[in-house]
């Protein structure tokens, strides 16, 4: 039996909150004259679960060329200045390889950035998969992502177990739809949510997996 974990990154891997805001402050600033975001507000925007975030972060109704392309070339550079894992995530991810588990992120940012802010932190080499929005047709809260990873593992239901481990209501209804259990993390961007498990720290996650 094949054990399967999936693991959002922002919010539950790392905390990405600060680098996220100087970046859309930025574009804030160069594209529209608008004073910055406040971090809290925007993490809070970002895990809603029904946004307009070009809207509540530029004031248009859609996301303009201008800028997407602002945003990804600064946050390029600006996702390593800040970042870091939260507290316990390398521990676990060490103690879930050396137990046998598989394991994957799954995550709506693009690839390039969670690539390579994990790979900056050390903990890229724990997973066999970096799924990011750009890689499927549909983002989560849809369960391409899940499937995908579910697939190059190949998963069988009825043998392996596979989880789902997340800080947004959005990885909790993809993981449900591609019928995986759930681990809410309440240690990340949000501290309440649902899942068929919370989790207060990633170690809590181990004994629920193992």
């Amino acid at each position: 039996m094949s054990k399967i974990v999936i693991f959002d990154m922002d919010g539950t891997l790392i905390n990405s909150s600060l680098d996220i805001t100087l970046s859309i402050n930025h574009v804030r600033l160069t594209c529209y004259s608008l004073e910055p975001l406040r971090e809290q507000f925007v993490i809070d925007a970002i895990n809603a679960h029904d946004r307009n975030l070009a809207s509540l972060f530029y004031q248009t109704q859609v996301y303009e060329t201008k800028a997407k392309e602002l945003f990804e070339s600064h946050y390029y550079n600006q996702c390593i200045q800040n970042v870091y894992p939260y507290p316990e995530i390398k521990e676990t991810l060490e103690h879930l390889q050396s137990n046998g588990c598989f394991m994957s992120v799954a995550t709506n940012a693009p690839s390039i950035f969670a690539k390579r802010m994990l790979t900056h932190l050390g903990i890229a080499e724990y997973f066999s998969c970096i799924i990011g929005a750009d890689n499927v047709d549909q983002a989560k809260p849809h369960p391409q992502m899940i499937e995908l990873i579910l697939n190059h593992h190949g998963y069988d239901l009825h043998n392996d177990e596979a989880w789902m481990i997340g800080d947004n209501s959005k990885d909790m209804q993809a993981a449900r739809s591609a019928n995986v259990g759930t681990i809410f993390a309440a240690w990340g961007f949000s501290d309440t949510g649902e899942g068929d498990y919370i989790a207060y720290t990633p170690s809590e996650i181990r004994s629920i997996i193992l």
